[in-house]
């Protein structure tokens, strides 16, 4: 696991969602002692912000365990080539679609050419997401909330309508909530707003879809150290990041993306409508 030192985090970026080629240390995207074991085998899977962080992990994953990939990004080329390389070393095939999620329209397009590619969905996993740290309320302007919804909550209702459409029984959607969903988070209070609307999405779309057998859930991460952090987040917060949690440390992408694995699986058959909390021990209600 890469070590993350109070040292090593001062690096701030000055566009987000950040580029995960230029962080130091680099996140962990997956455990060498990490065992597949064939779970998606045959499967396709689609991954919002599937370039880099909690997305790459997730992207990596799924290879491991036999699912083609399609990668759905902003503009950061160089994260999704490399991930791209690191799916097909696992001797699967990767899409790249790169395109701004708030659209409605290229959500709709992005799924098409997932279908024309794969000829079909079974996972979706909507993991795309922005954030704006602000101390005070009054700083919000529209456009920040226009962009935070839009971009973390609007989209995964973009994706969930088209790809329903080519999903089967058996099928799922997983999504990327947060643990600002349970406690409080005051300077990101759009962000916490958006995450809190993903988790009751999230429950209300898995009871609407249980009688065809097609399972919504989602995982809610705590401090995990990705692009994000580093593109949003002043240098002296990032020395602290993650000293929050009961293990006093943020966790790693490689440490989230088997919790997809197991909700993307046969062996979650019987799980809808639920949240899996990776987050260090934090304490959250709900």
């Amino acid at each position: 696991m890469s070590t993350i030192t109070k040292e090593s985090r001062p690096q701030k970026q000055d566009k987000q969602p950040g580029i995960e080629a230029k962080m130091n240390p680099a996140p962990e995207y997956i455990k060498e002692s990490y065992m597949p074991a064939d779970k998606l085998k045959g499967k396709v899977a689609l991954v919002t912000g599937g370039d880099s962080g909690i997305g790459r992990a997730v992207s990596v994953h799924f290879a491991e365990e036999g699912a083609d990939v399609a990668i759905v990004y902003l503009d950061e080329d160089q994260d999704a080539e490399d991930t791209k390389a690191l799916v097909e070393a696992a001797g699967r095939k990767c899409l790249l679609v790169n395109g701004d999620v708030k659209d409605s329209d290229f959500c709709k397009k992005a799924v098409e050419k997932v279908v024309t590619e794969f000829g079909r969905i079974n996972i979706l996993v909507n993991n795309a997401g922005m954030q704006f740290p602000q101390k005070n309320v009054k700083e919000i302007t529209d456009e920040q909330l226009e962009t935070t919804f839009r971009t973390n909550i609007f989209a995964y209702f973009y994706f969930a309508e088209a790809a329903l459409k080519h999903m089967q029984e058996g099928d799922c959607i997983i999504n990327t909530t947060s643990v600002t969903a349970y406690r409080s988070s005051p300077g990101l209070i759009d962000y916490s707003s958006t995450k809190g609307a993903i988790t009751t999405f999230t429950r209300s779309l898995a009871t609407n879809l249980s009688e065809k057998n097609i399972r919504v859930n989602a995982v809610a991460p705590g401090p995990v150290w990705t692009p994000l952090i580093v593109s949003t987040f002043d240098e002296e917060k990032i020395k602290k990041f993650g000293e929050e949690t009961a293990m006093k440390r943020a966790g790693q992408p490689s440490e989230v993306g088997p919790a997809y694995v197991f909700l993307a699986s046969d062996d979650a058959s019987f799980i809808t409508g639920q949240v899996i909390h990776v987050n260090g021990g934090e304490v959250v209600n709900g």
